[in-house]
């Protein structure tokens, strides 16, 4: 009887495809494109793909790289030339083309040719606004399946399910730490974000996790000083009920000014700056160091407000020019009299946003300041009508302990001009 197994036609014969790349691959972690783009298969490519999923750029780009070079600089225009340049054809380089430009590629005809990784496709299409659906998990794992993940957890917060952002992203880390564990640091802090939105207590456990994950990734500096200023914003809001936490918020307010500059993140840099003055001002004044955490805070609301104006960030313009004018009145100085008249005019300033219609509480706390420095500048007729106002104010809407703070002052105001007829007098 005949062996019923016979030999295959060596013509038949097909050589199972190896992996397009080599992963794990370092999306997700930079910013658009480079953090979606593929590094390609190669050993002269190796030592780069390593470092950019470790959150670290290579010293010098390899010759093939351009791509990835210029779109890290934000040039897409001259990335798509450079890729045009090569010529290669192969489905890496034409996904890459994708990511710089979605209409240069079939997306059906990519996703098929990208087999496992064809979910990235999907992927590019919802993170640019090209579709509002994000792609299932499927067979995604590691590195593209925390990706996906993460799109989901966006569309989940888009929802208005924080709970479920939360579970996802936490799903995401999970499954990137053992591959690329800065992009787990960055989904932590994605999380630890969401949980103080939510006033989570857990929120901070959650920042610190991501701050150890992306230790030594040196090139994810706006990534981490992000992650120290939702850290450093979650300590100082608890400090209201756990005191020992303002403290703990300032290294994180350090942190994140020593990782970036103004030209690259202004509106972080000057968060951090008007948190760790407000940190540094609601301290308790108990020791010689106070006077000096007192100039520290003013110098960085002036920081603040190269970025913060009146234009474009109103409601924090206002906020720093009122700490700044605050601290100007309490800092020692040995100007401590220009330093008041600066004060003042601070004050002023912000009154022009405050109406007695739209926050007439707000209005009264700075008429009030501002007529005790004007008091204690002995321009009394000035501070009495200012004065009159904040108490008015504070009458109408029933508080209190401020109407009682007001009439101290104009107690003081008619004291103190008592005392000078008196002095005249007897002169």
């Amino acid at each position: 009887m005949a062996d019923a197994l016979t030999a295959p036609d060596p013509t038949t014969i097909r050589t199972v495809p190896g992996p397009l790349v080599t992963r794990p691959q370092p999306l997700g972690a930079f910013s658009l494109p480079l953090g979606y783009l593929l590094v390609p298969q190669g050993e002269e490519y190796e030592s780069v793909r390593e470092e950019l999923v470790a959150g670290r750029l290579p010293e010098k780009w390899p010759p093939g790289l351009e791509a990835h070079e210029l779109g890290f600089a934000g040039d897409r225009a001259g990335a798509l030339a450079a890729l045009d340049e090569s010529g290669a054809t192969d489905a890496v380089s034409r996904y890459n083309r994708f990511v710089l430009d979605p209409d240069a590629e079939d997306a059906d005809a990519l996703r098929a040719e990208l087999g496992e990784l064809g979910v990235l496709v999907d992927l590019v299409l919802f993170v640019v606004g090209r579709s509002d659906t994000a792609p299932e998990l499927g067979a995604a794992d590691g590195e593209v399946g925390a990706l996906v993940l993460s799109a989901r957890a966006t569309q989940a917060l888009a929802a208005g399910d924080g709970a479920a952002a939360v579970e996802l992203l936490n799903r995401a880390a999970e499954m990137a730490q053992p591959v690329a564990p800065p992009l787990a640091g960055l989904l932590h802090g994605a999380a630890a974000s969401v949980l103080r939105d939510r006033g989570d207590e857990d929120c901070v456990a959650a920042f610190e996790r991501a701050l150890t994950l992306l230790d030594g990734a040196d090139d994810l500096r706006v990534g981490r000083a992000e992650i120290h200023l939702g850290l450093a914003g979650a300590l100082h809001e608890q400090a209201q009920t756990r005191p020992e936490r303002l403290v703990r918020s300032v290294p994180h307010y350090q942190g994140a000014l020593q990782l970036v500059q103004s030209a690259e993140a202004p509106l972080l840099w000057a968060a951090a700056h008007a948190g760790l003055a407000t940190a540094y001002l609601t301290m308790p004044m108990v020791e010689a160091s106070g006077q000096l955490r007192l100039g520290i805070a003013a110098q960085s609301l002036r920081s603040a407000l190269k970025v913060y104006t009146r234009e474009e960030h109103p409601t924090e313009w206002a906020s720093v020019q009122l700490n700044l004018a605050n601290s100007l009145v309490y800092t020692p100085s040995k100007h401590q009299a220009d330093n008041l008249v600066e004060a003042v005019e601070l004050y002023e300033a912000v009154l022009q946003t405050r109406s007695r219609e739209s926050d007439p509480l707000g209005r009264a706390r700075v008429l009030a300041n501002q007529g005790n420095v004007l008091a204690h500048l002995g321009v009394f007729d000035d501070a009495k009508a200012k004065l009159y106002e904040a108490r008015f104010l504070f009458e109408e809407h029933q508080d209190e302990e401020s109407v009682r703070a007001v009439r101290g002052v104009l107690d003081e105001i008619a004291r103190e001009r008592a005392l000078a007829r008196t002095t005249d007098h007897t002169d």
